[in-house]
């Protein structure tokens, strides 16, 4: 597991990776579909895009429902920050100059397939987990460790949805 920082205000990261046997222009197609995201992931419930458009270019935005156990449900407006295919995508959740998160897949062309990697970036604006912490501030760091401990092993699962995915062309 790749994340550092144990408080929300050191903005904690993960990274998780896969080798995808598929070209990158295969693997792009599916991961910039932000309308098959939901198929992926078990807490992404939904995802349309605003403003009329129908596919990712920095500026486009999108929203997307969730549920999680523990926090409910929650909508969340996403900016897209950047996007070069079949290289990269990235949006920030909310406000783009203070994002609630920030969100990379990665894409490299490698030994006649692709190196995927899904990035993501808690904080520094205000998120769910913020009222958490706002509750129990004694365990920060716990409430911390847990989330991103959720999100590398909610990416390890959408990174192999989209290998199988990928593959199966």
């Amino acid at each position: 597991m790749e994340w550092t920082g144990a408080r929300y205000a050191d903005k904690p990261t993960v990274e998780v990776r896969a080798w995808i046997d598929a070209p990158p222009e295969r693997v792009w197609e599916i991961v910039s579909d932000v309308s098959l995201m939901p198929g992926m992931s078990d807490e992404l419930q939904s995802v349309h895009w605003l403003d009329g458009e129908s596919r990712p270019a920095v500026g486009a935005r999108f929203v997307g429902r969730s549920r999680h156990e523990a926090l409910g449900e929650w909508e969340t407006t996403s900016h897209v920050i950047e996007c070069e295919s079949p290289r990269v995508i990235a949006w920030a959740v909310d406000d783009p100059s203070r994002p609630a998160a920030v969100w990379r897949f990665r894409l490299e062309g490698k030994d006649d397939g692709t190196e995927l990697s899904e990035w993501m970036q808690l904080g520094p604006g205000r998120s769910g987990l913020s009222f958490a912490i706002d509750e129990m501030p004694d365990k920060e760091q716990k409430i911390v460790f847990v989330r991103m401990r959720e999100f590398e092993r909610n990416m390890t699962i959408t990174l192999g949805r989209i290998k199988r995915l990928a593959e199966e062309r």
